[in-house]
């Protein structure tokens, strides 16, 4: 689906977007990214998304040459010429990268005195219906998540070689998603979403520390589910702990709550989506629904 992107204030479509292939990020790597979307054409919990895009430059020695109101302004304005955002069934996935800019070819980053700013924007596109009505196949895949002292996962980096060998390990089984573990043999994430399990009643996720990067619908789900009367809470989590699961889920901002019923070959619990986790994604949806309200047109 065609996307509209504005590169450094510069607004193309997919096409016409362009940035030199001497930027750092291209060449090494080297930059942070969030991901949004918008319920009643709002970008949900923006500030959330912002305070981790900050602190994820902040890890790279990265600055981030644009205030909060300034991204905020730069992104409905791709959104205004993509024709997104101004009714329901035009809500927006937005994109928005920072990179060390362009530079000379050299790891020292003194050589890139401005940073790129790069604000993809396209329409949102929900998983189909029977995702959440039936839950999804997942794969315990064999890559292991980074160690927190290689390339930090507390990073949310452009640089995303370790997720997409995951990913492409999930592919090649029939995964909707791909389970990865830490160095340490315990779980800690999906390639681009959290995971939860939910045994007794309770739903549990892996620590921050078991090496994952903390999602911003993760952190949100333990206020839903304090809301619900739902446990949502951090536990060390093994594979056992995933394959005895009563039911089981991941989040992440674009799919929502997405029951997991199997992994690779094996059931979890009755393998139908369960009343937890739909109980999770029913709260989920109306908070957020809830907590954007439209802004009226400027005329």
């Amino acid at each position: 689906m065609a996307a509209t992107v504005n590169v450094n204030g510069r607004i193309s479509d997919q096409a016409h977007a362009a940035i030199s292939v001497f930027d750092h990020g291209f060449l090494y790597g080297e930059g942070v990214y969030e991901t949004l979307r918008t319920y009643n054409g709002q970008p949900f919990l923006f500030d959330r998304h912002m305070r981790r895009l900050r602190t994820s430059a902040g890890m790279l020695a990265l600055s981030v040459p644009l205030t909060d109101a300034e991204i905020d302004a730069r992104f409905r304005e791709t959104m205004r010429a993509a024709g997104l955002g101004d009714a329901p069934e035009r809500e927006a996935y937005i994109r928005i990268l920072i990179t060390r800019g362009v530079g000379d070819l050299t790891y020292d980053p003194a050589a890139c005195p401005t940073p790129s700013v790069v604000v993809i924007v396209k329409p949102n596109v929900d998983p189909p219906p029977e995702v959440f009505q039936r839950g999804v196949k997942v794969t315990l895949v064999s890559t292991v998540r980074n160690h927190p002292g290689s390339v930090n996962p507390l990073i949310k980096s452009n640089n995303l070689l370790n997720n997409a060998l995951a990913m492409q390990e999930a592919f090649r089984h029939g995964g909707f998603e791909g389970v990865m573990r830490n160095y340490r043999g315990e779980l800690a994430e999906c390639t681009q979403s959290n995971l939860f399990i939910v045994k007794n009643g309770a739903a549990l996720t892996p620590p921050v520390d078991a090496g994952l990067l903390p999602g911003i619908t993760r952190a949100f789900l333990f206020e839903v589910g304090a809301e619900a009367g739902i446990d949502v809470r951090e536990a060390v989590l093994k594979d056992a702990d995933l394959f005895g699961a009563d039911e089981c889920f991941l989040t992440s901002t674009t799919r929502e709550v997405v029951p997991i019923v199997q992994v690779d070959d094996r059931k979890i619990g009755s393998g139908v989506p369960g009343r937890i986790t739909c109980a999770l994604l029913a709260g989920f949806r109306a908070k957020a629904r809830a907590m954007s309200v439209r802004q009226p047109a400027v005329s």
